[in-house]
Order: structure tokens, then sequence, then C-alpha cells
């Protein structure tokens, strides 16, 4: 499609830049470890935040001329998510063993487990029984643990309750939102409030995987799965029905802007927050995004958190995502990388995660800690929705599945195409490109 081109030189301009990156760490480590041979150097790979960081350091600082961590900050300002996945993908076919850990997408593990070390030689029952389930059910093929989680995601609905205070029956609404609102009573209300003036729903509708999360959500709102025998199956009365929902959201009831289209997360939530939105589509640490002005703090503290809508009489469920850590089956630092890993996820580890950078510990431990739920009272909205939550589906050729489908979604909302015919050519080109072989 025409909208990948301009990303062409970018891509290409990535993945030399990732290759400078390697080399120079790759040569600055080899010139170290001559000098002090007895240092561990563990090289990590992909997006590192301020909490990452502080984690990292502390490590470096307890294990100082033993094992020292080095960083490829693959920042999400410079990498999308696809970008990283590729390159990583890349890198890991030429079986280098210049990356010890890569951060990855739980999205990524049916594609990466080939390349990862099996863990589960390492991580003994009970240590693995200290994850929240969900995110260790996405951390393992068919046969290994082939990553541990770092932090949870599960999508969520964002509501100005300072707003919403203005209206009439505040109470009632109040009410059905916080046990999660039907698409029905949604969008009655959004037509109410039109009196105000204000955008009403915004969600990412760019073609990318977080308008992808909004589609399989709704189909699974209706307790349909997008993949069965062996196939994608995209021509059903379900499909139609999430995906005229988005495409009526912004084309007929008009309670979602156009610039849907071009958001991704960060765009979303800076127009959600400046235009003095009611409700917003989007993640757990909405706040960690921006640093944002004194009026923009005051709206941010008027921010509820609620599951999404669903249908009438259907299932309530949210997506879940999250990022895992996966050691390289071609390192030569296994021991070392692993007692980082378990380092990283300790519930020290994962107070700072939660504390400084907003991720959703994957430490169970901290769910269950008095102390740190009194400090983070908010933590038990999370503990009681993530098990609601749904994994996508866990298939090599996911990523692939998604581009052409989140494509369609995009151009069906966008009225270039009409729903059938969306949905219709996405499944084609799926199934015709046998991208489901097993």
């Amino acid at each position: 499609m025409n909208r990948k081109s301009p990303n062409f030189h970018y891509y290409v301009g990535g993945i030399i830049l990732f290759s400078v990156i390697i080399f120079f760490f790759v040569s600055r480590d080899n010139s170290e470890n001559d000098k002090d041979n007895f240092v561990k150097t563990i090289t990590i790979a992909g997006h590192i935040s301020k909490a990452h960081q502080i984690i990292i350091d502390k490590f470096n600082r307890q294990h100082q001329n033993k094992i020292q961590i080095k960083t490829v900050n693959l920042s999400f300002q410079k990498f999308s998510t696809d970008e990283q996945k590729e390159l990583f993908a890349r890198f890991l076919r030429s079986e280098s063993d210049k990356i010890d850990i890569f951060l990855v997408d739980q999205i990524w593990i049916p594609r990466f487990a080939k390349w990862s070390e099996p863990l589960e030689n390492y991580f003994s029952y009970k240590e693995r029984q200290n994850f929240v389930p969900a995110g260790l059910e996405a951390c393992s093929d068919e046969q290994h643990l082939v990553a541990i989680p770092l932090f949870i995601d599960i999508a969520l609905m964002y509501y100005r309750d300072d707003l919403l205070r203005k209206y009439s029956d505040y109470q009632v609404i109040k009410t059905k939102v916080e046990s999660s609102i039907t698409w029905e009573d949604f969008i009655k209300l959004g037509l109410e409030l039109k009196q105000f003036n204000k955008p009403f729903y915004t969600f990412q509708g760019k073609a990318y995987e977080g308008l992808m999360c909004s589609f399989i959500e709704l189909l699974a709102s209706q307790d349909i799965t997008l993949y069965k025998n062996n196939k994608i199956q995209l021509n059903t009365p379900e499909a139609k029905k999430a995906l005229q929902l988005l495409v009526d959201l912004v084309n007929n009831y008009k309670l979602s802007t156009t610039h849907v289209l071009e958001f991704e997360e960060n765009h979303s939530y800076d127009y959600f927050i400046k235009n003095d939105g009611f409700f917003l589509r989007g993640w757990p640490n909405l706040g960690w995004h921006f640093t944002p002005d004194e009026s923009e703090s005051k709206k941010i503290s008027s921010l509820k958190k609620t599951l999404p809508p669903h249908f009438a009489g259907q299932r309530k469920t949210s997506i879940l995502g999250g990022w895992n850590l996966m050691v390289s089956i071609f390192s030569q630092n296994k021991t070392e990388a692993i007692e980082f890993l378990k380092f990283w996820t300790s519930e020290e580890s994962q107070k700072i995660m939660y504390e400084v950078g907003g991720f959703l510990p994957a430490n169970q431990g901290l769910y269950e800690n008095k102390e740190f739920i009194k400090k983070h009272p908010e933590l038990t909205f999370f503990k009681e929705i993530i098990p609601k939550g749904f994994h996508r589906p866990f298939l090599k050729n996911y990523t692939k599945i998604s581009v052409i489908i989140s494509g369609y979604v995009n151009m069906a909302i966008a009225k270039k195409i009409s729903v059938n015919e969306a949905l219709r050519l996405a499944e084609e080109k799926i199934n015709s490109d046998l991208l489901m072989i097993q």
C-alpha cells in the first residue's frame, strides 16, 4: 500500500543505525574485556526507559567488577515496535552472540522462540509461580519456556470524571461506566453529550497494531476468535458488526474525530488531553507518556479507569499485552543474563518499574503486598481486571496478519472501501498468501 513507501528509507536507515550501534558496543566491550577479562559484559537491546535504566544502573553497582549491563536503546521515539521486531529478526538470523537479552513484545514469542534459550531449567516451578499467570502464559511455545514477563499491559477506557459530573444523569452513567458500559448505552450517551462540543471517544485508528487490538477486542466481546481451522475467519456476522461499529463511531454517529485515522497511542493521548475529551481508549501507563504542564496535570488527575465497552448481553473483556525478556540462544553469557533477569523481575525492581515508569508488575507478589497496595490502591483494580483479559492469537505470522487486517480496517473507517469489501479482501489476502502454515 502507498502508506508504506515513505517509511522505506527510514526503515533501511534504521537497520544501518542498528548495525552501527551494535558495532560500537561490540568494539568497546572487546577492548574492555581485554583490560579486565573477568568482568562479564551483558548487552540488552530494546526500548530503555528511565525506569529500565535505573534498574540497570542499580544492578551494575551491585555487581561492579563482576557483571556489567550495556544497552542498545531502540527508543520508541525512533523505532516503532514493528521496526524493532524486524531489526531483531535480522540480527538473530545472523546467529551473532553480541546481544544477550532482547526486550520483546509478547506477541513476537512464536516467531522468536527458535532463537531463545529455553528457560525452564533456570526458573524453578516455585519461581515461575511468582509471575502473574496472564504474563507467564505469553512466554512459552509448544515445548519450552522461552521468555520471562517483564511487565503486563491491558487495554483500558479512561474517562474525565470531572466532565461527566456536569451531566444530569451522572450517577446512573457512572455506575454503568464503572462496570463496563454497553456499546449501545455508550453511543446513546455520546449523542446526548454532543451539546458540550468536546471529543466524545478517542481511539487509535491508524493502520497499525493498536487498531488491530480494538478490532480483535470487539470480536472477543462476541465470543468469536480470529483464527479457526488453520484459517483467518473475517467473513462473519460478528466481524462485520465489529468493523461497522468502528466505521459508525467516526462516520455515522460522529462520536470520534476523523483524526483518529492517524492516531497511534501518544497522538491520541495528546489530542484527548488538550481537547478535553470525555472517553479515551488507552493503556495503563498513559500518565508516563508525556510530561504535562500544570493544567494538563490537573486534567490527568481527574481521569478514571474502567474496562472498554461491550456489546449488550455479551462478554466483558479487554485485550492483554506486555513485554517479555528473552535470552538469545547464541549468547555466551547465559548464566549472567539469567541472573539479571531474576534481578529485574524481583519485587524490588518491579516496584521501580511501576513507580517510575507506570509499568504494571509482572511479579504476582506486588498485588498481594499490603504495604505496596496501600501506597498504590489502583493495583487492586488491575488485579481484578487482568484475569478478565485475553491474549491475541499466538501465531508465527501474526504481525503480517495484523498489518493486512489493520490496513483494510483503516480503509473501511476512512470510507475508502465498504465493510464487507474490507473483510473479504483481508481474508482472501491472508489465506491466499498461505500465512497460516504451521
